[in-house]
């Protein structure tokens, strides 16, 4: 069984938990201090507020351990704010916000709008089976710029923002800029849980 962490600090936590539970071969564990980012092989940096994210990693000393295992390789995959926090530029942040430099990709905090212009849109993802995805944004942000290490995995397909890179992924690390624990739709958190398990054996 592969042990999956969820940064539980702030965010969509349970929902989370739920869907990689329904995976299989996951157990998912939350984390919220640095013993217990020691025990789990993967992490998910939920949706949440990116700079309150920001800012609880360090107040719960989570910052270095995070990224000392991501530079050892360990799998990651963030939704939304977590996105922003694997991002290695991001634009529309506030000066203070740090995040872990995980994927070389510049991107746009809430470059879809605020909250009351969320919406859902079909996005193909590339290595995930099936139709396409219906994604749900919320308050979130896309890629707008990609290194040369990173794969684009998804774009939004339809709508004024066709063509917006919405999934990418570096190695072992993850991140889409939509939330599909919100959807009852396990097709990319398990695409991620084999992930883990192609990384960890």
């Amino acid at each position: 069984m592969t042990t999956i962490g969820v940064l539980a600090l702030q965010g969509d936590v349970r929902e989370h938990l739920l869907a990689l539970a329904s995976t299989d071969d996951a157990i998912a564990r939350p984390v919220r201090r640095p013993a217990e980012l020691d025990d789990v092989d993967a992490l998910v940096i939920p949706g949440g507020e990116s700079t309150t994210m920001s800012k609880l990693v360090g107040e719960f000393e989570l910052y270095d351990p995070i990224r000392k295992r991501i530079a050892d390789g360990m799998p990651v995959y963030g939704s939304c704010a977590g996105m922003i926090m694997l991002a290695t530029e991001v634009l529309d942040g506030r000066p203070d916000q740090r995040g872990f430099d995980g994927i070389e990709m510049t991107v746009r905090r809430n470059a879809f709008g605020r909250q009351v212009d969320s919406f859902e849109a079909p996005v193909e993802i590339a290595g995930v089976p099936g139709p396409r995805f219906d994604a749900v944004f919320i308050r979130a942000p896309w890629v707008e710029r990609v290194g040369d290490g990173v794969r684009v995995l998804g774009r939004v397909t339809e709508g004024p923002a066709a063509g917006r890179i919405v999934a990418v992924r570096q190695g072992n690390l993850l991140a889409t800029a939509f939330h599909p624990e919100l959807t009852g739709d396990l097709r990319v958190h398990q695409y991620f849980v084999d992930l883990v398990r192609e990384a960890t054996t």
